[in-house]
C-alpha cells in the first residue's frame, strides 16, 4: 500500500534563525531516513515556503477565485512529503515515526485513494 506522509513544521525557524550548519544538519537527517527507508521510500521533496503558494478556492457555486498565500494560516505549515510504499497502517505509522522534524511539528499519514484504508491497531 502506498503512503503519503505529510511533514508540518513551523516554517518560521527555517528562516534567518537557522545557520547554513543547521540547515546542512536538517538535510544530513532526512538523507540519512531515506537511507533508512530504502526501497520503501518511492519519492518525497521538501517544498518552498508558503509565500510562495498559490491557492485557487472553489465557491459553492463554482466560482473560481485566486489568492496569494497557503489555503489557510496556522501554526505549522506544510514543508514536504514523502511517498512511501508500506505493508499497512501499522508500518507506515512506524515509518512516519522515523521522520526528522527540526523542532516540533508533525506527521500527517494518508493512504492514496484505491488502497484500502483501515484503522491503526
Amino acid at each position: 500500500m502506498q503512503y503519503l506522509l505529510l511533514i508540518y513544521e513551523d516554517e518560521s525557524v527555517y528562516g534567518s534563525k537557522m545557520t547554513g550548519e543547521a540547515v546542512n544538519q536538517v538535510v544530513a537527517k532526512h538523507m540519512a531516513f531515506g537511507q533508512a527507508i530504502g526501497a520503501k521510500r518511492l519519492g518525497g521533496a521538501g517544498l518552498q515556503n508558503t509565500p510562495t503558494a498559490t491557492t485557487v478556492r472553489i465557491g459553492a457555486d463554482g466560482n473560481q477565485s485566486l489568492h496569494d498565500g497557503p489555503f489557510a494560516e496556522t501554526k505549522e505549515q506544510l514543508g514536504g512529503f514523502y511517498l512511501i510504499e508500506a505493508d499497512d497502517l501499522d508500518d507506515a505509522i512506524a515509518i512516519a515515526k522515523q521522520v526528522p522534524v527540526y523542532a516540533t511539528g508533525s506527521i500527517e499519514v494518508r493512504p492514496l485513494l484505491g488502497q484500502g484504508e483501515r484503522k491503526a491497531g
